[in-house]
């Protein structure tokens, strides 16, 4: 066991720090254990231990004390960050989403954090997610490694079973703690650890080894659906025609030109560093945003964001891109750069204009001088630029004396030598 697991920690032997995530069960208790042990003979990382509590049980609340003193006697520094959960309709998700929050803010950049998942709960996650009917991506279950913010996360006992790690735990007199809520069988995955997988591993010894081999062939089928997924956007990356937006977009035409299935896969690929990818029923709004009019503007929502179609391009917008600016900000000192709230900086370029600087928003109804066409209506003048109408609502005007001078990023409209340069806000894109 200590092999194997060194074996899959040895590319992170270079991390800043190693973080265990700690609940105090048998399988973190082992994997802290076993690292604190080996790290008196062997050169790892700094150890640092993280305990989450959740506050959803009065037992809980003699968890953290119990991680203090199994840290104390092995020398390994503690952080116990306490969480709430927000309500929804599924407890479980919920905890592990405040979990791995908590988790990512701990990481520093580069840094590792390791858990303590094991072969068999690799397993029952396969069967939980075959019985909601995933395809190849969900099938491949937990994989051993992944991004987890400006770290990593990274699962070094996913080859081990259950049973070993008990036996560890045993042969080194170990104490841990034993969840109240992981024998209520009205929650899926205990349901299927009490009662289902007793049954299966009944008739067949070896079926948490051989479903956690299924989930591995899965993960590589990923893979080379990841890889044909990527050379299909490559075609569909092409630069827009407003490179200063920075939100994410692709051509639509190279996607159009692939089967159906080749499409979904290459959007899955794409919007998973986005959002929650839809499911099976949602994906049924594909098909209507990509068949629409081209003179509509048709919308998918999705879990973390929305995904529209406007100049020939799908375009990515975060939820922060829903509320779009409102009123108007003055601008003392034009020549010096001007925050906007909710909505990046605005500066201008060459010499600032004399008068009452502002800027705003559009309300419907601006005009503009133009030189040579002389007043033209704002929103036909945008229209002729192709901007995409997301854009239009959040998009800087610069009023001096009242009268619109400049539009932000788009100094051919004015032509008066007004140059407005919009930084548009970093936190307008929220990648996953």
């Amino acid at each position: 066991m200590t092999h194997a697991m060194l074996h899959r920690l040895a590319p992170w032997r270079t991390a800043p720090r190693w973080h265990v995530a700690l609940s105090g069960g048998l399988d973190s208790t082992v994997l802290l254990h076993q690292l604190a042990t080996l790290a008196r003979t062997d050169t790892f990382p700094p150890l640092h231990a993280i305990h989450v509590h959740h506050g959803l049980q009065a037992a809980a609340d003699a968890w953290p004390q119990h991680c203090q003193r199994l840290c104390d006697a092995l020398g390994v520094p503690l952080t116990v960050v306490r969480v709430q959960v927000a309500p929804g309709a599924s407890l479980e998700a919920a905890a592990r989403t405040a979990r791995y929050q908590a988790f990512e803010q701990a990481l520093g950049a580069g840094e590792v954090l390791l858990t303590g998942q094991h072969r068999d709960d690799q397993a029952e996650t396969l069967l939980f997610r075959l019985l909601r009917g995933a395809g190849v991506r969900g099938l491949a279950a937990m994989p051993e490694q992944r991004a987890l913010g400006v770290g990593h996360l990274v699962r070094p006992l996913l080859h081990i079973s259950r049973t070993q790690l008990q036996a560890y735990a045993q042969a080194h007199h170990l104490d841990w703690v034993d969840d109240p809520s992981n024998t209520d069988t009205r929650f899926a995955r205990n349901y299927l650890r009490q009662d289902v997988m007793p049954l299966i591993t009944g008739r067949w010894p070896q079926a948490a080894q051989t479903l956690a081999r299924a989930a591995s062939h899965m993960a590589e089928a990923q893979g080379l659906l990841a890889e044909l997924a990527e050379g299909d956007l490559r075609a569909a990356a092409t630069p827009g025609a407003f490179p200063w937006l920075n939100v994410p977009s692709l051509e639509l035409a190279p996607l159009v030109a692939l089967s159906d299935a080749r499409q979904r896969n290459a959007l899955q690929h794409w919007l998973a560093g986005f959002t929650r990818l839809p499911d099976t029923q949602h994906w049924a709004s594909w098909p209507e945003l990509r068949d629409a009019a081209p003179s509509a503007t048709p919308v998918w929502a999705l879990g973390d964001g929305r995904l529209l179609r406007a100049g020939g391009r799908l375009w990515w917008l975060s939820e922060l891109w829903r509320a779009e600016p409102q009123g108007q900000v003055h601008w003392p000192m034009p020549a010096q750069p001007l925050d906007l709230p909710g909505n990046g900086q605005v500066r201008l370029c060459g010499l600032a204009p004399q008068g009452r600087v502002q800027v705003r928003y559009r309300q419907g109804g601006e005009v503009m001088h133009t030189p040579g066409r002389g007043r033209r209506d704002l929103k036909r003048l945008l229209n002729e630029t192709g901007l995409p109408p997301f854009v239009r609502g959040r998009l800087p005007l610069l009023f001096v004396d009242g009268q619109l001078t400049a539009v932000a990023n788009l100094p051919a409209i004015g032509g008066n030598g007004v140059d407005l340069r919009w930084l548009p806000p970093t936190n307008a894109q929220r990648l996953r």
